[in-house]
């Protein structure tokens, strides 16, 4: 049986996969920067007989496996990228980089991607086709995903489908989360420049305070999301940073203020712009200022094939149990670069649980407490090996 062999092959590894999970959480390296990284991956492919590996996207890497006759390719991803966080564990495997932790868990992705390479290997005869292993670079800062895709990694061999997983805290080690249609939200990055006119801070009456404009600006876009659209259309909009003013007795003549836009379609998101533009704007002029609104598209948005979810559901099923296998009901508006592979290819992205209170491991992810449960790095290879190789016999 499919499913026992692969048990049986992930079992074996499993103090292998827990290992380089541990050494890949020492050595944190921001997205562009994943040498080292790239180095671990690309020495272990090889020595388990990865078939082809290649660089890609400068610190990512392909792998390719093939199995005993030509078939469909079915492709996964791993994201390999840490975050600017210091790490506030005191664990045996801590961060040895000040300022760089894998707080998001993309050192999990990878290792569970390196097991699943190994159990691969250790099956070709079993299986007709091919296996593409993405070990992806930059998915917390300019995407690559988008990069690897334009660089080909889908092609030669092309790739009929892909998977990939994504750790979650909200549920324990044993336990998924699928999706069926959208899981994760589009974004687009969002700036305002607000001009006034500085003065002595005695006289306010001869200037135009700029951080008055801001401020009912910033209190005018909540509106935006709780006004101007229908509560069936999940939307944020956030200012995470706003500068302005250069001393405490002057009035301020420029306020810059950065933050994000969320949304799950194309079309909230092009009507929530021009609301934002024109409430901006005439706000500015009522004060006697002027406003600047710079919107810039971040990631699409992630949306699921039903088909492979449905694949993928009743696999976990059958593995876990029903009872541990959960629809996760409201998408996400956290954003995530599978997006461009979900968008090329038909997909199947997942979550895996990953929390364990007994051990004290809860901490949300973009957290310094942040950690995994190294049990669960098991449950995330035989997933993803069970369902890439099912996929190959469609």
């Amino acid at each position: 049986m499919l499913l026992e062999m692969i048990k049986n092959h992930a079992k074996s590894i499993e103090e292998e996969i827990k290992n380089l999970r541990k050494t890949i959480h020492m050595n944190p390296e921001l997205g562009g920067e994943e040498f080292q990284t790239q180095a671990l991956i690309i020495d272990y492919l090889a020595k388990i007989g990865v078939d082809e590996i290649r660089k890609s996207a400068d610190t990512g890497v392909v792998g390719i496996i093939y199995g005993s006759s030509e078939g469909l390719c079915v492709g996964l991803r791993a994201d390999i990228d840490a975050l600017p966080i210091d790490e506030l564990n005191e664990v045996e495997y801590k961060s040895k980089v000040p300022g760089k932790m894998h707080a998001c868990g993309h050192d999990a992705h990878t290792a569970i991607l390196l097991g699943a390479a190994n159990v691969f290997c250790k099956m070709r005869p079993f299986f007709n086709g091919t296996i593409k292993l993405f070990f992806q670079p930059a998915e917390e800062s300019f995407g690559g995903a988008k990069r690897m895709i334009e660089e080909g990694c889908l092609e030669n061999p092309h790739v009929d489908y892909i998977i990939g997983l994504h750790v979650d805290n909200s549920i324990e080690t044993g336990h998924v989360l699928y999706k069926y249609g959208v899981m994760q939200a589009m974004s687009s990055g969002l700036q305002i420049k607000v001009k006034g006119k500085g003065c002595h801070a005695a006289h306010p009456e001869t200037g135009v305070d700029a951080i008055i404009i801001a401020s009912k600006i910033i209190d005018g876009l909540q509106t935006i999301v709780s006004r101007n659209l229908s509560a069936f259309d999940p939307a944020v909009i956030t200012i995470g940073k706003i500068q302005g003013g250069t001393v405490s007795n002057a009035v301020a003549e420029e306020v810059v203020m950065n933050g994000t836009i969320r949304t799950l379609s194309e079309e909230v998101t092009a009507h929530i712009s021009k609301r934002v533009n024109d409430l901006v704007t005439n706000i500015a002029r009522a004060y006697g200022g002027s406003a600047e609104v710079a919107i810039r598209p971040g990631y699409i948005p992630l949306i699921n094939n039903d088909e492979v979810v449905t694949l993928f559901k009743g696999l976990a099923e059958g593995f876990l149990g029903k009872d541990n296998v959960h629809d996760k009901v409201y998408p996400s508006l956290g954003v995530e670069d599978f997006a461009y592979f979900a968008k090329a290819r038909p997909s199947c992205f997942w979550n895996l649980g990953i929390a364990n209170k007994e051990k004290g491991i809860t901490a949300p992810g973009h957290n310094g407490n942040f950690d995994v449960d190294h049990d669960s790095l098991y449950y995330g290879v035989v997933l993803q090996t069970l369902t890439a190789l099912e996929l190959l016999k469609k």
